[in-house]
């Protein structure tokens, strides 16, 4: 019954700070904001993570675990390319929807010195590539280098997405607007990357 409780209360603090720093954008929470946001005393951080450092590292590598997965729907699928993209969109509209601020949130770690290297990184940049060089041979996007053709997928995807907040508050976009804006992207995106 103690083993449960203490899993439950960490699992809480760790979803907690994950909510905050993801969904809410509060990069730079307090132990003690967590706590409140916890509902917990925030000793419980200390006792449970042993430092608030230690359960940053930990929300981190949580945070590397959902990018990793989302980057895997590209390299192992057996879709055909043009699939994958658009399976590689809809992933990344819908982590979007539920952590508006995962992919500023790794930047700025990153920015802070905190290594985002994965392993094989190499390997699926190659992979990924070649199936960009097949995709130009087959005439289905334009030629040019193939980490051009990455580049402009991902700043067409997350662009607007981290921009979000400047642009909802200039432009008085409503989140249920905001979203149907960011559904309606795939189309765009898929348009303007594919020639067919």
């Amino acid at each position: 019954m103690r083993v449960e409780k203490k899993d439950q209360t960490e699992y809480i603090i760790k979803e907690t700070a994950k909510n905050l720093f993801f969904k809410e954008g509060k990069f730079n929470a307090t132990t003690q904001e967590i706590a409140d946001a916890a509902g917990v005393n925030r000793t419980l951080i200390n006792y449970y993570f042993r430092s608030r450092n230690n359960l940053f590292n930990i929300v981190f590598e949580e945070a590397k675990r959902m990018e990793v997965a989302k980057t895997n729907s590209i390299m192992f699928s057996e879709d055909d390319f043009k699939t994958k993209i658009s399976h590689f969109i809809d992933h990344s509209i819908q982590m979007n929807f539920e952590y508006p601020y995962l992919e500023t949130y790794l930047v700025s770690q990153i920015n802070q010195g905190t290594n985002f290297r994965r392993e094989y990184v190499d390997d699926h940049a190659k992979a990924f590539y070649a199936n960009v060089e097949q995709a130009m041979e087959q005439g289905l996007i334009e030629r040019m280098e193939p980490v051009q053709f990455l580049l402009n997928m991902i700043s067409l995807i997350n662009f607007p997405m981290a921009i979000r907040p400047l642009l909802q508050l200039n432009l008085k976009i409503s989140d249920t607007e905001y979203k149907r804006i960011l559904k309606e992207r795939k189309e765009i995106i898929i348009q303007t990357l594919f020639k067919k």
